[in-house]
């Protein structure tokens, strides 16, 4: 092999390997540790929710920088497997070279031997021919000078030689320095691995703890919700169950009240029109979706009597401030005929402006009530007993009257409020009250100035007959 090129090749080799030699340890970002957030007492919905989501905002970071160095760490896995297969690629050629110097080695070697061999011939060809003195001079000087060329020769095959032999001494030295980074690079790529397995495990435990907490989060905003309902609840539950003074429940009727004007017209003796006004005092209550206006049969023109009375106009004028409205139908309630109701729309009720007063959901919750003389001004705390013979009724205990203001003899039409401020009842004597429970009508008149053809004797005869009938305590 020419000796130029051999030079050049081994060059190329050395640069090759100097270009492959040079390695960058890669840095393994550690997962960070997991800051642990200590759960602070919340004083309110609002900051235990909050607290929860800076929970859930925390391990969202920390699973997303697990998952980024988990695919940096993949990349370089892959970077280090790309190289340590380019190592092993630059080892086969380096051992491939090895394996050819060493051939052309042994083929100089036995050159060598050969141009010695040669050598030793010619110093006995050149012997023989001085001990036999039979050459000539010209071919001793042939001789000669051939004998000097082939130690020109042997020095040149010595010198390749020693030239091939460093040449392999340096490959078998690259040879076992691939070696020595190949198994640097397989330890670092098993140590990898490893990171890369811990990472997985760790992004696992993440999830599932993140799973864990997003159910903990769910189940405690769901105990807060139904803590905020029961809260709510029990502050519904307080309001309702919180006992008024009769001063605050008189005046809130005196603020609400409304005036129910009434006009009737009859024929009387000879064809003459005989004119029937009154006027009373009562406020709006709620039964269900309905809202009403609540009265006694005596605070109308109407008498419940046998032979009733026939009339002609009936109208009803409900007034509040600067704001009337007429009634169009008055009711008569079957539990007892002498309360009336005339029933109002939703838009009216608003227009009043006043509180609409609700019927007692219960009311036997409390023992004391309070009743209020809407026309006579005055009020005062009473106690009612249960009677069994009359249930839809609760009767006045006289002897434990608490008068508060003016005269106190409680008498038919008084309104009866309980404790809390809703609506028990109206008395229909000086001694039951009506119990209020829902509203159902038994007869209606409908108001206006063509009432003649509802035949009203007849009906408020029938229902005289029907109070007639109900016990004598009641009448």
């Amino acid at each position: 092999m020419n000796r130029s090129i051999l030079i050049i090749l081994c060059d190329f080799l050395l640069v090759t390997l100097v270009a492959f030699s040079t390695f960058e340890g890669d840095n393994i970002e550690q997962p960070a540790a997991r800051v642990p957030v200590e759960a602070k007492t919340a004083t309110g919905n609002q900051d235990l929710v909050g607290t929860l989501k800076l929970v859930l905002e925390d391990e969202q970071q920390t699973r997303e920088k697990l998952t980024a160095n988990l695919q940096s760490t993949e990349q370089a896995l892959a970077q280090r497997e790309q190289k340590m297969k380019q190592f092993q690629a630059d080892l086969r050629k380096t051992e491939e070279q090895a394996r050819r110097l060493e051939q052309e080695r042994t083929a100089l070697a036995q050159q060598a031997s050969a141009a010695q061999a040669s050598l030793k011939e010619v110093q006995g060809k050149l012997s023989a021919a001085s001990t036999e003195n039979l050459l000539s001079k010209e071919k001793l000087a042939a001789l000669q000078a051939d004998l000097s060329r082939r130690e020109q020769d042997t020095q040149v095959l010595e010198q390749k030689l020693a030239e091939t032999e460093k040449a392999a001494q340096s490959a078998l030295a690259e040879k076992q320095q691939l070696s020595a980074q190949l198994q640097v690079s397989e330890t670092e790529k098993r140590l990898t691995r490893e990171q890369v397995t811990e990472l997985r495990g760790t992004v696992g435990m993440e999830r599932q703890e993140k799973a864990k907490l997003q159910e903990h989060a769910i189940a405690l905003a769901t105990n807060v919700a139904t803590l905020a309902k029961k809260s709510g609840e029990l502050t519904q539950e307080i309001r309702e169950n919180r006992s008024l003074a009769p001063n605050t429940i008189f005046n809130q009727f005196l603020i609400n009240r409304i005036t129910v004007k009434f006009e009737a017209a009859r024929t009387g003796i000879f064809g003459r029109d005989v004119n029937k006004d009154k006027s009373s005092q009562s406020i709006v209550f709620t039964e269900g979706s309905q809202n009403y206006v609540l009265l006694h049969v005596n605070a109308t023109p109407l008498s419940l009597w046998n032979p009733g009375t026939d009339w002609t106009r009936i109208t009803a004028l409900m007034q509040r401030g600067n704001v009337a409205f007429a009634g169009g139908r008055l009711l008569f309630l079957a539990e007892d005929p002498r309360v009336v109701v005339i029933p109002i729309d939703e838009a009216q009720a608003k227009q009043f402006g006043v509180k609409i007063y609700q019927a007692a959901a219960d009311p036997f919750k409390f023992q004391d009530a309070v009743i209020v003389g809407a026309n006579d001004g005055y009020y005062g705390e009473c106690r009612f007993q249960i009677d069994l013979s009359t249930p839809n009724y609760v009767k006045v205990d006289r002897s434990l009257l608490k008068g508060l203001f003016g005269k106190f003899n409680p008498s038919r039409g008084d309104l009866v409020l309980t404790k809390t401020g809703e609506l028990l009842g109206i008395m229909v004597n000086g001694e039951y009250c009506a119990v209020l429970k829902k509203v159902t009508p038994t007869r209606t008149i409908q108001l206006g100035t063509e009432v003649a053809s509802q035949q009203t004797g007849q009906m408020l005869s029938q229902l005289y007959d029907r109070v007639y009938q109900m016990p004598l305590k009641l009448h």
